[in-house]
């Protein structure tokens, strides 16, 4: 998912305004809101429009997380090649 200039302005913002601790904490929240919905679909619970608010409430909070952390584009796209491909590996892909 990409964001805008304008996006990503008001997610500085923000950060600046609550701080990095209290975002992280807010990513932690995001995250563990996502996985309850995710929960609730597998028992039986039709509630994909709630997986999709979560999901969009989790790359929001990964992406202040980048800045928070100093994380950049580059370093994320190796370690996900990087994951990637020990799961190909691990399913017997060459």
């Amino acid at each position: 998912m990409e964001f805008n200039t304008n996006q990503i302005n008001i997610m500085l913002d923000a950060l600046e305004h609550y701080g990095n601790g209290p975002q992280v904490d807010m990513a932690i929240e995001e995250m563990s809101e996502l996985t309850k919905e995710l929960l609730k679909d597998r028992r039986g619970k039709e509630n994909r429009s709630d997986i999709a608010m979560e999901m969009a409430d989790v790359y929001i909070m990964l992406e202040q997380l980048k800045f928070i952390f100093g994380i950049d584009e580059i370093e994320l796209k190796v370690n996900a090649e990087l994951k990637i491909q020990r799961l190909k590996n691990r399913i017997g892909g060459n």
